[in-house]
């Protein structure tokens, strides 16, 4: 069946979007971008010259009554106000990661979105690649038996409050819900959830390490103490999954060397090792899926069974400059809304998955004191899987996100 194209719009014309109007303007049918706006003009002016969209106000995205889906890719103490914005001026909405910074600013525009009938969703969306997509399967399909543990780690060798500290003592930068673990917790989350589906209870630690120092010679703040305004710089939760399977998960910007990003499962019949969540797998660098099963020697790489892999780093951007994640395909999950707008049946990255992450971050974070667990309020089920096998040009590609269980393409 031949869809009517659904017309999408970005606000943020910043590093990231790059990405993701790479992806949604590469021959998807579902999708057509008509623009994007910034509040620095000349970023989005640079956009629309280089992927021949228009550039255009936020006020006029907004305003525009075709426009079915705008796209978020603001900062990420900016998302909250801006999906706000986009929710009100009645468009749905994909934020980038975090839905917000606390989770009551995110329940808020969920329950806005509800109320208006909006479709509202927000990345990491990486779990619908290659990688995720063929463990979910392996583990679907019994490989490794039933799960029992899980771990996901991501170590970074730099401090996150280098990032978001700036002489400008207003700086929204540091503050709960902009430091690493709260930007790199979607990722670890979405994965486990696709994996092994909702969390039932979490605890855990979660501080500011207090002693690292500006040591670049060449910046004004050399030799003073970074600040972070109160967001945490390293964070280690433990989950107890819905069905019975624990986890842990550790997030930290305070590490040294370079990026240790892990996800392991452990089963009753075998191990899975899986790559960097940040990725979609394949080309950059070492990210496979390995599997370590009983009555085998050693653990083996299992080829993909899906498609979505992130494409060679030797093809450059287009841009002919340093693009952030330029060869990953960061934006198919606004391809599968578009579907779920068309077809009227739910989306896989949903407003409960993208709650339920910053659900777990911040209680974490702000649970840390009192040291006791916090039983989730929010509660999405396992994102549908993604059919295997359907490798080949976009147009084959974009069957897989197209396709959903009970909808007849």
């Amino acid at each position: 069946m031949a869809y009517k194209p659904v017309k999408v719009a970005l606000i943020g014309s910043g590093n990231i979007s790059y990405t993701y109007l790479n992806t949604l303007t590469s021959g998807f049918s579902i999708i057509d971008v008509v623009g994007c706006s910034d509040l620095i003009p000349e970023k989005s002016k640079a956009r629309a010259e280089l992927f021949g969209i228009r550039q255009m106000t936020t006020e006029e995205i907004l305003n525009d009554p075709e426009i079915e889906i705008v796209l978020n890719t603001t900062e990420i103490f900016n998302h909250t106000k801006v999906t706000r914005m986009i929710l009100e001026a009645g468009k749905n909405c994909y934020s980038e990661k975090a839905l917000g910074c606390t989770y009551a600013e995110a329940k808020e525009n969920v329950e806005l979105a509800k109320s208006k009938g909006l479709r509202l969703g927000s990345a990491p969306d990486i779990y619908l690649g290659a990688a995720y997509q063929t463990a979910r399967k392996l583990i679907d399909d019994g490989w490794i038996g039933d799960p029992v543990t899980a771990q996901a780690w991501c170590i970074r060798g730099h401090n996150a409050g280098m990032r978001p500290t700036l002489p400008d003592e207003n700086s929204p930068r540091g503050k709960k819900g902009t430091t690493i673990p709260f930007d790199m917790g979607g990722y670890y989350v979405n994965a486990l959830v696709s994996l092994l589906g909702s969390v039932n209870r979490v605890a855990g630690f979660a501080h500011v390490y207090p002693h690292h120092k500006y040591i670049n010679t060449k910046n004004p703040l050399f030799g003073q103490p970074i600040r972070t305004d109160g967001g945490a710089t390293t964070l280690m939760g433990v989950l107890e999954f819905e069905n019975g399977t624990y986890g842990n998960i550790v997030i930290t910007g305070d590490g040294f060397g370079p990026e240790i990003p892990r996800v392991e499962i452990f089963g009753t019949l075998g191990t899975l090792t899986i790559p960097d969540p940040n990725c979609f797998g394949g080309h950059n660098g070492n990210l496979d899926v390995y599997m370590t099963r009983i009555g085998n020697e050693g653990s083996f790489r299992v080829p993909f069974t899906h498609a979505f892999s992130d494409t060679a780093w030797d093809v450059p951007p287009k841009s002919g400059k340093r693009e952030p994640c330029y060869n990953s395909w960061r934006g198919i999950a606004v391809v599968d809304m578009a579907y779920a707008i068309r077809q009227g049946r739910p989306q896989r990255s949903s407003s409960e998955l993208a709650l339920h992450t910053v659900e777990i971050m911040s209680s974490i974070e702000d649970n840390t004191e009192e040291g006791l667990f916090h039983t989730m309020e929010s509660r999405p089920g396992r994102p549908a899987p993604l059919p295997h096998g359907l490798f080949g040009p976009v147009e084959i590609m974009e069957t897989a996100l197209a396709s959903y269980p009970g909808v007849e393409l």
